[in-house]
Formats: C-alpha cells, sequence, structure tokens
C-alpha cells in the first residue's frame, strides 16, 4: 500500500461519528510527512495474542531515574523475530503499514516514542519517532487547517 492509500484506510476505517474521519483526514498531512522520512511501508511490530503491542522500559545511562517506554518497529520480519522478546510463545510479530504505526502512537499515551530499524539486519541504529514531537506536528497541521477556515474579517 502506498502512503496515500494507508491514509485512506485510516480515514475510511476511521469511526463513522461524523467528526472522526474529518479529524482523521486533517491529521493525515502530519502522519506522510514523518512517514516520508521513514524507509519502508510497513514494520513489523511486536504484539500479544491479544493484539497489545509489546513495550520495552529504557533507562537513561547516566539518570538513573529518567526511563522512556518504546516500541520496537522491525523493518523485515527475521529481524523482528530475532528480539528476544519474540522468543516467547505468547508475542507474534504483525506487519503494519507506517501511517497506521503512527497514529497508533498519538494515542498511545503509554508510550514514548517508536524506534524504528530501518535497515534489515542493523538493530543497533534505529530512527526514534516520539510521541511529543508527533503530536506537536499534528498540533501545527491543525492551526494551520483552523486557520485556512477562518473568513477574513476585512471580507465585504
Amino acid at each position: 500500500m502506498t502512503l496515500d492509500q494507508q491514509l485512506q484506510d485510516l480515514v475510511q476505517n476511521a469511526p463513522q461519528d461524523g467528526a472522526t474521519p474529518a479529524a482523521v483526514a486533517t491529521i493525515a498531512p502530519a502522519l506522510r510527512e514523518i512517514a516520508q522520512q521513514l524507509r519502508h511501508l510497513q514494520y513489523y511490530i511486536l504484539q500479544t495474542l491479544e493484539q497489545q503491542w509489546v513495550m520495552t522500559t529504557l533507562n537513561h545511562r547516566s539518570q538513573t531515574n529518567a526511563q522512556k517506554n518504546v516500541v520496537y518497529a522491525f523493518a523485515s520480519l527475521k529481524d523482528a523475530t530475532a528480539n528476544p522478546l519474540a522468543k516467547d510463545p505468547q508475542i507474534m510479530a504483525f506487519p503494519m503499514p507506517v501511517t497506521h504505526i503512527l497514529f497508533q502512537l498519538v494515542a498511545m499515551t503509554s508510550v514514548d516514542s517508536i524506534i524504528f530499524f530501518e535497515v534489515p539486519g542493523n538493530l543497533n541504529t534505529g530512527t526514534e519517532v516520539t510521541r511529543a514531537n508527533l503530536q506537536a506536528l499534528i498540533q501545527a497541521f491543525l492551526q494551520q487547517s483552523q486557520g485556512k477556515a477562518q473568513v477574513p474579517p476585512d471580507i465585504a
């Protein structure tokens, strides 16, 4: 699926409550902007059999009280299944479109960021997308779209 197809899928599968599809369409440009900076259209996410994403808590090397919760997104199934957490029979690797991963990140308040392992076979270097940065970008797009909808005060 292309990025446009992924975003269209998000909009079409949003709850049809009259507001949510429009809200998803409004934030779609922010999701596209981040997704375009990543190398793959889909990644593998480790999930429990109940489809809960597997989180890893990382500790800061020098600040022992600083922690963050991350989810790993793997470029290949081989990389995902090489993760020690995948050895648990209750955990599976599922492919997900990149825009769907980013969309989920917005809603998952317990997750601070997603680490995208871009190069198959290289699990030492990843691209981190933080929830805070994604939310800030979405907020900027929302403000932009609201600004366009306002009628200028000097309209005659």
